[in-house]
């Protein structure tokens, strides 16, 4: 957090910039709308559970207020980019920037203490759920219809960050839905797997595409759902959530995890063929977070030592391969071997999010496991 307060706020219009080089020099001045709900939760999230910081609440602020200026357009679907004083840039068929936007201020609203923004979080949701289910309103990707792996999964984390301030029946609707979703038609026992798209059925599309097993996206939604079966009431549905989510990060981690160099690899076919991304056999940086908080989630809930040993494993990785002790924040993107491929800090895809939300959250798993 330190490298983003320092370098990736604007000052001047608000909001933060997330195209920093290595040093923290501002190498593009687009914004990432995506950035300025996630730095929004993020610095909202460190007062909540690591120390109230006034530095940190403002930032939050600033980014709440700069999406609440510049980045809804007048259909009330947001942008995904914009220039450095708001000016649209570019509008994407996703409602990834909306998820982000209602995280951050609802994670604003609690360290505030002003419920303003969880019942704008709240209206922000069910503005989501109503683009996702408008036929049209979106854009298809493809002219095959499918169902997507990334937008039901983040809708369970979304829905238990507002759910923190505020109650609403469709935030429980929404949790079932995405856990049933998933279980029925994403997950693939046959080849021990969530896959990022599959048919309307749930059946496997059998070219490149609908055969890609994203394991870092796997990993991350197995604590999704281990997040969300804390929260359960029902004993019965909580204990089949946690399988759920533990058989998950199993498949996760065994397509993911590199035995030959160590860290989780960007993607996988679930046939074995050669997977057509061009970043396939690489290294990012959020899917090694994800391990390593998803390792953590596992262990707590079922103190079973396996989990304890493979979030070593990620975390040695990580920290050994990823970290920038000379300029700070982490490298992101790096070959096969854990040779860094560009130093650069951040672009529109990488800014203060994925490595801040792991350290929070493992350092609160990591108090509950040693309190036990």
């Amino acid at each position: 957090m330190p490298f983003w307060l320092r370098h990736g706020l604007d000052r001047e219009h608000g909001g933060v910039y997330t195209c920093l080089d290595r040093e923290g020099r501002l190498m593009d001045p687009t914004k990432s709308v995506w950035f300025q709900g996630r730095f929004g939760y993020i610095c909202a999230a460190a007062c909540n559970r690591i120390e109230r910081r006034t530095e940190w609440l403002a930032a939050s602020k600033s980014c709440i207020d700069f999406i609440e200026r510049h980045c809804i357009d007048t259909d009330g679907h947001m942008f995904f980019t914009v220039a450095a004083d708001g000016r649209p840039v570019q509008k994407r068929r996703y409602v990834f920037s909306e998820c982000f936007a209602a995280a951050a201020m609802a994670e604003y609203a609690l360290a505030s203490g002003d419920m303003t923004y969880a019942r704008r979080a709240l209206e922000l949701f069910h503005a989501t759920r109503r683009m996702l289910a408008t036929p049209g309103f979106l854009p298809p990707k493809t002219t095959v219809e499918g169902r997507s792996h990334s937008i039901t999964m983040i809708l369970i984390n979304v829905a238990l960050v507002i759910r923190q301030v505020i109650d609403d029946a469709a935030l429980d609707e929404q949790i079932a839905a995405s856990l049933h979703e998933i279980e029925h038609y994403l997950m693939h026992p046959e080849y021990r797997t969530v896959l990022e798209t599959v048919a309307m059925d749930g059946s496997l599309i059998d070219t490149c595409a609908g055969r890609t097993i994203n394991p870092g996206h796997c990993i991350e939604t197995a604590w999704f759902i281990l997040d969300a079966a804390r929260a359960e009431q029902d004993p019965a549905r909580r204990d089949h959530y946690t399988q759920i989510g533990l058989r998950i990060l199993d498949w996760g981690w065994e397509w993911g995890w590199d035995d030959a160099y160590g860290g989780i690899i960007n993607f996988r076919d679930c046939r074995n063929f050669p997977p057509q991304d061009y970043s396939q056999d690489m290294k990012f940086w959020w899917p090694q977070c994800e391990a390593i908080v998803a390792a953590l989630y596992a262990y707590r809930v079922s103190g079973d030592e396996k989990y304890l040993e493979m979030h070593r494993r990620a975390h040695e990785w990580a920290y050994a391969h990823l970290q920038d002790r000379e300029c700070g924040e982490w490298y992101g993107y790096l070959h096969r071997d854990g040779s860094v491929a560009q130093p650069a800090k951040g672009n529109i895809f990488k800014g203060p999010f994925h490595v801040p939300r792991m350290m929070i959250r493992s350092k609160l798993l990591c108090d509950e496991i040693l309190g036990q």
